[in-house]
């Protein structure tokens, strides 16, 4: 029975998305929901949005990564998988979480939609005055 190690996991969320990054020993094989990274996302902005954090510590040849994102668009999810690709590099190697840290990879985008109020068509958008 071959069974696989992750040497390293992490969560990464952006708006409503959430995504779960196992890392492997490998060749640089990057898996999202099963598909190849560029096949699943639709632009090459949100593949290079995912592969940043490998890029900035020279490791997209060391490992075979695996990640399973739900919830949000393709942005969303595309900055979910490199928040959690930040996480689990820094987990596995400490050296890392410096230059992640100095490019902004290790923190999360709080922004959220703001919800729509009642009695409003939005969250700030009011209904159209009418003086009669």
């Amino acid at each position: 029975m071959n069974v696989i190690k992750n040497i390293g996991m992490g969560t990464g969320r952006r708006k409503t998305a959430v995504a779960r990054v196992f890392i492997r020993e490998g060749s640089g094989k990057l898996q999202v929901n099963d598909a190849d990274v560029a096949s699943y996302f639709a632009t090459s902005e949100q593949v290079q949005t995912v592969r940043q954090p490998l890029m900035v510590t020279a490791s997209d040849t060391k490992f075979d990564i695996v990640i399973t994102v739900s919830g949000g668009g393709l942005n969303g999810q595309a900055g979910a998988c490199s928040h959690g690709i930040a996480r689990a590099l820094s987990q596995v190697d400490v050296d890392n979480h410096a230059a992640l840290k100095a490019n902004g990879l290790l923190t999360r985008d709080s922004r959220m939609v703001e919800r729509k109020k009642f009695g409003q068509r939005g969250a700030r958008r009011k209904f159209q005055f009418s003086k009669r």
